[in-house]
């Protein structure tokens, strides 16, 4: 192992961790991938993040081939097939947290209810079909909802987050929560009011010019 897969492997590893200190996952229901050389390193299945060191990050080729004493994450698939579809991503999130959870639970895609939804690429963050994880068909799926998207839901399972960058998609899995969480106050409050989707899109144009594109995402400049 050369330097440059250590750091790689290390970054995944410390990447695992941040979901859950930030409390997007708990256990071992979450997974962190990431784009190198020509394949990826992903978490592997069934470890605790606690437990996982680099040596435990599994190097998967394009085509599932793996270390036979080593197993990768269930969700290996849609993984592999983000980073091979979307070459701008090179880091791919996957977790269950309370509040992407519940409407991924209800089958509910979350609309224009705040100008932040735009860091997500649209005016929605749509929620795929139901599959079984690790299966094929849900990784289609998944594929579908990020169609234009950086960000989905998976109904009654989770969420995604894919970024140039592992950084970039926790910054995005945290954003993407937060705003669902936002969401799930109003609707207690009373009706949320939705952005048009020519808002939206104008929203969208600026963010390109803020450090949601920087090597280093920030947050763009709020009011």
């Amino acid at each position: 192992m050369d330097r440059d897969e250590r750091i790689a492997r290390e970054s995944v590893v410390a990447a695992a961790r941040a979901l859950d200190a930030q409390g997007l996952n708990r256990g071992t229901s979450g997974n962190v991938s990431v784009r190198f050389r020509d394949g990826l390193l992903i978490t592997p299945s069934g470890m605790p993040t606690d437990r996982t060191g680099p040596d435990d990050v599994v190097r998967l080729d394009l085509d599932g081939a793996h270390p036979p004493d080593q197993k990768p994450s269930s969700e290996w698939r849609f993984h592999r097939d983000i980073l091979a579809s979307r070459p701008e991503f090179h880091a791919v999130v996957h977790a269950h947290p309370v509040y992407c959870t519940a409407f991924a639970m209800c089958g509910e895609a979350i609309p224009a209810v705040h100008y932040m939804i735009a860091a997500f690429g649209g005016p929605t963050v749509r929620c795929a079909p139901y599959a079984p994880y690790g299966t094929a068909e849900l990784s289609d799926l998944a594929l579908a909802a990020l169609v234009d998207r950086n960000v989905c839901l998976l109904a009654n399972h989770g969420m995604i987050a894919a970024g140039a960058s592992l950084e970039k998609a926790l910054w995005l899995a945290v954003e993407l929560e937060t705003l669902c969480q936002q969401y799930a106050v109003a609707r207690q409050i009373g009706t949320p009011i939705i952005l048009s989707d020519d808002e939206i899109g104008a929203t969208v144009e600026r963010f390109r010019g803020y450090g949601l594109n920087s090597a280093r995402p920030t947050a763009p400049e709020t009011t």
